[in-house]
């Protein structure tokens, strides 16, 4: 345990020669055996062993980028479920980041996530097919796959208005009441979409939008799991930029002021609702271009994709992976996501083979796929008694506590010397 502790906090880096000779075997095992979980799993978490191992940053990009945009495209180019998976993992990393700038720079806990996500995708997903013709004469609909680029921008706009007006009433107030007002806003989203069948059909209400146009270039389709991943990446690497722009920006700064003291923040001149709506809109907008990419994908889209459990899922990802620390996001979304659809997955398969065999007695509410949620919370309780702070914490956060626990040293060694010497301690 102290060792992984170390290497998390980069006391101890990881030899570069341990990392390649991890992602050659990985990249072999994934070769030789095309349906090894655990050679894929390997291969994914090797970009965490890049970002930990010890050697030169460009290094680090090179070896990361390589791992992410050839081996893995690659070798599970034939394998259809696991560009799937990557791709599934790539969309969650892109929604905890989004999410990160709301909770982890500004501090404001937002519980309704999932409804800029559902306005990005409703977006797209009225217009790419016949459904908007039921509000719009002309019968100018759907669009072609073409758009779908222009509704990256779209969905940008589209769910940060979301944002702001959500913003508006709900930065009035804070801490408890601000989650439960989130929560509360987000659900009447998804009530709305829901119900807006009638009198006008909008959304086509619960059964859904069907036959959404996948995006093209010059005409050619990019339908399949392989372009999909594509995109999601590049996405991704966009939005990860915009953070570290952000996080370093007076704006940025401004949010981590408010999330650290907003009377402080108000008594330097701060802004508390514009800043706080910037965040809102900020982290909104980055749904809403993950909520198109996820209505192309699917091709399919209803109200009971965008429910309350998945706003706690990212919830979960941002806190377990370290708020306000943009790599611990990126980890947590990761390894929540392969939890969700690969690990208790495949161990329910598992046991259900035992159990089949006679070899093991496996009631229904047992099983490790209905297990998900109770999984996340006894993760959280696991991570808030050991990693509090996440398992990589924020520079920032990390260097609070630090300086806290040598504070805390100091006044111990100062009450130890004051009983020698029968002195009082000084302050």
């Amino acid at each position: 345990m102290g060792t992984l502790k170390n290497v998390l906090a980069k006391e101890k880096p990881i030899p570069l020669l341990l990392t390649l000779v991890w992602i050659a075997a990985c990249s072999v095992a994934l070769y030789l055996l095309q349906q090894s979980v655990t050679s894929f799993v390997g291969l994914i978490f090797s970009v965490l062993f890049i970002y930990y191992t010890n050697t030169n940053k460009w290094i680090q990009v090179f070896l990361g980028g390589f791992v992410l945009f050839g081996l893995i495209p690659l070798l599970a180019y034939d394998n259809s479920y696991y560009m799937e998976v990557a791709t599934n993992i790539g969309i969650y990393v892109a929604m905890a980041l989004g999410l990160n700038i709301v909770v982890g720079f500004a501090g404001l806990l937002d519980l309704g996530y999932i409804a800029f996500f559902a306005a990005g995708a409703y977006a797209y997903g009225i217009f790419a097919t016949a459904q908007a013709n039921h509000f719009i004469p002309g019968d100018l609909f759907p669009l072609s796959g073409e758009w779908f680029w222009a509704f990256l921008v779209v969905g940008l706009l589209v769910a940060a208005i979301f944002g702001i007006l959500l913003g508006l009433p709900v930065l009035r107030v804070k801490g408890d009441y601000l989650a439960i007002v989130t929560l509360g806003f987000g659900e009447i989203i998804r009530i709305i979409f829901n119900n807006l069948d009638k009198p006008i059909n909008i959304t086509n209400g619960p059964q859904g939008i069907t036959s959404i146009n996948a995006p093209q270039i010059w005409g050619e389709p990019f339908s399949d799991a392989f372009h999909f991943y594509f995109i999601v990446l590049v996405v991704i690497l966009l939005i990860v930029f915009a953070n570290i722009r952000l996080e370093h920006s007076k704006l940025g700064r401004a949010w981590i002021a408010i999330r650290e003291d907003e009377l402080a923040a108000q008594s330097m001149g701060i802004s508390l609702l514009k800043t706080k709506l910037a965040a809102f809109a900020t982290g909104a907008s980055f749904a809403g271009v993950v909520g198109v990419i996820f209505a192309a994908k699917q091709t399919f889209i209803d109200p009971t994709s965008f429910t309350l459990m998945e706003s706690f899922s990212i919830l979960v990802m941002v806190i377990l992976g370290g708020s306000g620390s943009i790599p611990g996001v990126i980890l947590g979304a990761t390894f929540v996501t392969l939890l969700q659809v690969q690990i208790l997955k495949e161990l329910s398969n598992y046991l259900h083979e035992l159990s089949q065999a006679g070899i093991l007695y496996l009631p229904s509410q047992l099983d490790p796929s209905k297990l998900q949620r109770m999984v996340f919370g006894i993760l959280l309780v696991v991570a808030a008694l050991y990693r509090p702070n996440g398992l990589i914490p924020a520079k920032r956060r990390k260097e609070n506590m630090e300086s806290i626990k040598n504070h805390a040293q100091v006044e111990q060694r100062q009450g130890i010397l004051a009983k020698l010497t029968g002195r009082n301690r000084v302050g």
